[in-house]
């Protein structure tokens, strides 16, 4: 997307970041409802409306300027709460709903995969509406595949970090979260040392990889 000017980027990245904040969240939230937690369904996050879970500075802003200035995107939505205590079996299951975010981010580079291969196929005879849908799916399974890869990271507060604690003996457990305040500290240490971009970049790239050739770029 080199050849197009910020506003240009700009307007082809806001669906793909909202539809990849919006899916991975609303994906916790179905995944908790389904284990026995209604917390998030009471409160209106279990739904694909964006309104219900953007933040302004993390899914708007911080996204926006960290793509601009370093080609890497880093955001964050509003959290969707989860009762641990009502999950039917809680630490299998907070580990099912922690996965369930990054599966959505997966689901979503495949459809974008899908709306690229469908531009390719009127490219020559509907280039106006083609080359914007082409441009836009390539940034929807960017994106995707960043989401998917980075929140995997064994890092708290990410779903990576879920999964970890919940996988841990208890005792072990509590130490592993005593390190989830400073969870966000050593993301953005990682971001600006240029190190989070060579821990997941192989990971992205391999998900860019599949959600290409599901396009027909093989």
């Amino acid at each position: 997307m080199n050849e197009l000017n910020v506003i240009q980027q700009i307007a082809v990245l806001a669906l793909p970041v909202l539809f990849a904040i919006t899916a991975h969240e609303a994906a916790h939230g179905f995944a908790a409802q389904r284990l026995g937690d209604s917390t998030a369904y009471m409160m209106g996050r279990v739904t694909f409306n964006p309104l219900k879970h953007i933040d302004p500075v993390g899914t708007i802003l911080v996204p926006a300027a960290t793509f601009l200035l370093s080609g890497f995107l880093f955001g964050w939505a509003k959290p969707v709460p989860v009762n641990f205590d009502g999950l039917r079996r809680p630490r299998r299951d907070m580990a099912l709903v922690a996965l369930a975010g990054p599966g959505a981010n997966l689901v979503m580079a495949l459809f974008w995969a899908l709306m690229m291969r469908f531009g390719f196929g009127f490219e020559q005879t509907l280039p106006w509406a083609a080359q914007p849908l082409i441009y836009m799916a390539y940034a929807g399974i960017l994106i995707n595949a960043i989401l998917l890869v980075l929140n995997l990271l064994p890092i708290l507060p990410l779903d990576g970090g879920r999964v970890v604690a919940a996988l841990l003996p208890p005792r072990l457990e509590a130490g592993y979260a005593q390190m989830e305040p400073w969870g966000l500290v050593i993301i953005l240490v990682l971001l600006f040392t240029g190190l989070l971009q060579v821990i997941v970049g192989p990971g992205v790239q391999l998900v860019q990889l599949v959600g290409y050739l599901v396009a027909g770029l093989g």
